[in-house]
């Protein structure tokens, strides 16, 4: 097994990589006591090679790695990337491209919602992942060779699944289905720790502007802490602590000890003067503006129940037709502005994704197909229009 621990050794392998079409790629990282994810190993594979980096190896510069996946004339293959892509991000500064998700294209060859790397291994690969060393602390070392030979199973079937799935989207035309969505994952703004968007990923349902000022606001103060002090956002302060906090903004540290889900004492503490002003600071503050807003004041009336359950009934017909994952065809977004009738700028209704579900959508809404019962089975009728009237 080739353990890449110093530059040289580094170098030789960089060197060994560079004239490969793809590489296979995965990291091993922690992230459970910390903000920023620590990375410990870099798996990489392509065709005759295959190795372990150690990050944390003494001296060790990964500068020449990645330059390497900075390069556009290599596919860079990862499996559910996006957390590999954010340490390659912050602390590579780099996004892969172009990149090769197994996992998105693994929605387009008909292995359902979010297949896992062992599901494509055992189908695509035919071979059983050992999956004993899954909990073990990468940051230890040294590591035992089972636990290294985990690490680098990860990237070897890798190989095997980007070379199978190529193929199958060469013969079915999709391959721009992939690299679609792929696209999403290597926007730089994905990755940015901004604290005053990091409301957003509370996803709150609340339209009351007072509410999401004070969200907002709060968010970014813990996203601040955690940042400054390294910790998980959690260890500041629990997501339904900052969502009841919005609810309810108290006046002074005694109303904030009385929520029920702030730590004793924490009122008294230097956080906890830090959290009560900027409570305070967002009492005159303008709600936030993002997607969420933009989809609050796009939505002119609520979607009727059972025309959402039509449409995505329709969905899940048309994505087992197309051997598809259906969340990649429309998501519930989508389908809740299609029953409302509010078609601008609907994913759904652009490109393949029209062709596949968008088209009968607008046909189902408007009347022009149905859904029956046939022996038993769900399927799509398509009405006769009704003669003109002599």
């Amino acid at each position: 097994m080739r353990i890449v621990d110093n530059n040289e050794a580094l170098a030789g392998l960089v060197a060994d990589l560079s004239g490969a079409g793809y590489l296979a790629l995965d990291t091993e990282f922690l992230r459970d006591q910390t903000y920023y994810p620590r990375l410990c190993l870099i798996q990489v594979a392509c065709p005759g090679v295959e190795a372990i980096i150690d990050p944390l190896a003494d001296g060790i510069d990964l500068t020449p790695f990645y330059d390497l996946i900075r390069r556009p004339d290599i596919v860079k293959v990862l499996h559910a990337a996006r957390q590999d892509i954010e340490i390659f991000c912050l602390q590579g500064d780099v996004i892969p491209q172009p990149l090769f998700d197994t996992q998105i294209a693994a929605m387009v060859c008909g292995f359902g919602d979010a297949a896992s790397y062992e599901t494509l291994a055992r189908k695509v690969a035919k071979v059983e992942i050992d999956k004993s060393a899954r909990f073990t602390d990468w940051s230890r070392r040294p590591l035992s060779k089972r636990q290294l030979e985990y690490a680098l199973a990860d990237v070897t079937h890798l190989r095997v699944i980007y070379e199978w799935m190529k193929t199958q989207l060469e013969k079915t035309g999709r391959a721009e289905w992939v690299a679609e969505e792929v696209a999403a994952l290597q926007d730089p703004a994905l990755y940015r720790q901004d604290p005053e968007m990091a409301w957003r990923r509370l996803k709150p349902r609340s339209s009351n502007k007072r509410f999401l000022a004070v969200l907002a606001a709060i968010a970014a103060w813990r996203e601040r802490e955690a940042q400054t002090r390294d910790i998980p956002r959690g260890r500041v302060l629990k997501d339904e602590a900052l969502s009841e906090i919005a609810a309810h903004p108290p006046d002074n540290a005694e109303g904030l000890e009385r929520i029920r889900s702030i730590p004793k004492g924490f009122a008294a503490s230097r956080m906890g003067k830090g959290l009560m002003e900027a409570i305070t600071a967002a009492e005159n503050a303008p709600p936030p503006e993002g997607p969420a807003a933009a989809n609050r004041e796009r939505r002119r009336r609520d979607p009727s129940p059972a025309v959402v359950d039509l449409l995505k009934t329709l969905l899940r017909l048309k994505a087992e037709v197309a051997r598809v994952a259906p969340r990649l065809i429309a998501t519930s977004e989508d389908i809740e502005r299609l029953a409302a009738n509010e078609d601008d700028d609907v994913a759904a209704l652009m490109g393949w994704r029209r062709e596949v579900f968008g088209n009968d959508a607008i046909a189902l809404r408007n009347g022009d197909l149905a859904i029956a019962l046939e022996k038993g089975e769900a399927v799509v009728v398509e009405l006769e229009a009704e003669a003109p009237t002599p």
